[in-house]
């Protein structure tokens, strides 16, 4: 039996392990477009909500529309679709979220924002952005209030799931 002098190196940082975690949830996502996970995150390190984009509770997927742009409203997934942020903030496993921290693979549009805000979370860290109107009120409705954010910056490329693996 071999003694071990130092714990193991390569292990996964917190940001690393949050944003991996956001990105497996997003792979829940039956949008054929953008699949967004998002995971909040208390101040002891516990993951206290996860949620990615999809329909509603209770809708049949394949009754709904997943096209965008559609001349009717009614036939435009953007019209139905409940974002990650969305759906993290509502299925919550605490009473609150204030003081938290999300982790999202896409920025949060203005109207998650506003969920954000009101959540009374503190940090925003995010994989991905867009340039858009919609981002950019988000940002000004975070400086306004105090909430940061930032951009994660992975230290590695990829990170491998084996389910093969004996663990």
């Amino acid at each position: 039996m071999s003694q071990v002098d130092s714990p193991r190196q390569d292990y996964l940082e917190w940001d690393e392990y949050f944003m991996g975690i956001a990105i497996l949830t997003a792979q829940r996502s039956k949008d054929p477009n953008t699949q967004v996970g998002c995971v909040l995150v208390d101040s002891r390190f516990r993951v206290v909500a996860a949620g990615y984009n999809g329909m509603p509770w209770g809708c049949a997927d394949v009754e709904m529309p997943w096209g965008k742009d559609a001349e009717d409203p009614l036939n435009d997934k953007r019209t139905f679709v409940c974002h990650a942020e969305m759906n993290a903030v509502m299925n919550k496993n605490c009473v609150d979220l204030e003081g938290c921290r999300l982790y999202t693979s896409l920025f949060p549009c203005n109207e998650c924002a506003k969920i954000v805000v009101q959540s009374r979370v503190k940090e925003v860290i995010f994989l991905n952005d867009r340039d858009s109107w919609q981002m950019e009120a988000s940002k000004s409705l975070f400086d306004r209030v105090g909430i940061t954010y930032r951009q994660f910056e992975p230290k590695r490329k990829t990170v491998t799931i084996d389910f093969t693996k004996q663990y």
